[in-house]
């Protein structure tokens, strides 16, 4: 019975946006400071960003090729430790 209360409570609110003018509701004051709130935080975090950026000391080493192994020997040999006897 839950859904009958909540729509009847729908029904009370429509005369009130009946009342509102399409042509004259705006974001007001409100929205724009929000928004000039979200600006400024981008702003901020692309400012640190780049300050950690800047602290990173980064140089890519050549990459060492391995060592060819003898074509005859392809297996490594096991130790005696390793092979447990």
């Amino acid at each position: 019975m839950g859904g009958v209360t909540q729509t009847h409570a729908l029904h009370q609110l429509v005369p009130l946006a009946a009342e509102l003018d399409d042509n004259k509701v705006t974001p007001g004051l409100l929205g724009f400071v929000i928004f000039a709130v979200m600006a400024v935080g981008l702003y901020m975090l692309m400012k640190n960003m780049g300050k950690q950026m800047k602290k990173i000391d980064f140089e890519e080493k050549a990459e060492q090729k391995p060592a060819a192994a003898p074509k005859d020997d392809a297996r490594p040999q096991r130790s005696a430790k390793s092979a447990g006897a």
